[in-house]
């Protein structure tokens, strides 16, 4: 009778339980983390391409059409995205960013002011300016936003 050795060389185990592991988790590489955008995203260095007193034509052939447009006290175009991730599948997707890029205009259709808004901390902040809004029209504006667009599935 022939001795184990001989019928499975030395390390030849190893790599087969190695082999069997990868194969049985290929599989499971479906089931990692992805990544969801929906709405508008902005083009990488758009907002630089719009500068303060810019006209409304060119906003719109630079960053395209809006999410939404408002009329309040000035015309504001609103650019509205969402990112989500998940990272098993067939588990919830969870925000990790929501933004709001604001384009402020004055009564000639002149760019006013950019605002780029998202979450930080749970609290609605400007990445352009780098404030948080305390009181205002502006906040509420924004609040809405991100409660009425609600992106989740």
């Amino acid at each position: 009778m022939r001795s184990p050795k001989t019928i499975w060389p030395e390390g030849s185990c190893r790599a087969k339980a190695l082999a069997a592991v990868l194969v049985l988790s290929l599989p499971l590489g479906g089931c990692l983390a992805e990544t969801y955008q929906k709405g508008y995203v902005v083009p990488e260095g758009a907002l630089e391409q719009i500068p303060i007193g810019a006209s409304q034509e060119q906003v719109l052939i630079v960053l395209g059409t809006p999410s939404t447009v408002a009329t309040v006290s000035g015309e504001v175009f609103y650019y509205i995205s969402q990112r989500s991730e998940r990272r098993v599948a067939f588990l919830q997707q969870e925000v990790v960013d929501q933004r709001v890029v604001a384009v402020y205009f004055d009564k000639s259709r002149r760019v006013e002011r950019l605002a780029n808004y998202g979450m930080k901390d749970g609290r609605i902040f400007d990445y352009v300016s780098r404030t948080t809004p305390t009181t205002g029209r502006e906040l509420s504006y924004i609040s809405t936003f991100f409660q009425v667009f609600d992106f989740r599935m």
